[in-house]
């Protein structure tokens, strides 16, 4: 991408040759890890989800098999998805119960 500046010394300068050559590395760079920031998204706000429900695990507390679904669809989710912003992406629904 051409046509690209800076401020310099209170100046605006276009960016060398060699700062053009930076920037298109440095967007290309960004652009191939949208898949990764996207299901690391996913996964963060899977584990939120999860870690809501994490007193369930105790001991002394008897887990509805509503709630083991609603748990393991969440760990499986990325099974499925590998974005939220993939079609027909929702998270499940939490038991009433």
């Amino acid at each position: 991408m051409a046509n690209r500046i800076k401020s310099l010394d209170g100046k605006i300068v276009p960016l060398t040759a060699e700062e053009e050559k930076q920037a298109d590395a440095d967007l290309k760079a960004w652009n191939d890890g949208k898949a990764d920031r996207e299901l690391a998204e996913l996964r963060s706000q899977r584990n939120s989800l999860l870690s809501e429900t994490d007193y369930m695990g105790n001991s002394d507390v008897t887990i509805s098999d509503a709630w083991k679904t609603y748990r393991q669809e969440l760990r499986d989710i990325t099974k499925k998805f590998k974005s939220m912003n993939d079609k027909d992406f929702k998270f499940p629904e939490k038991p009433k119960d």
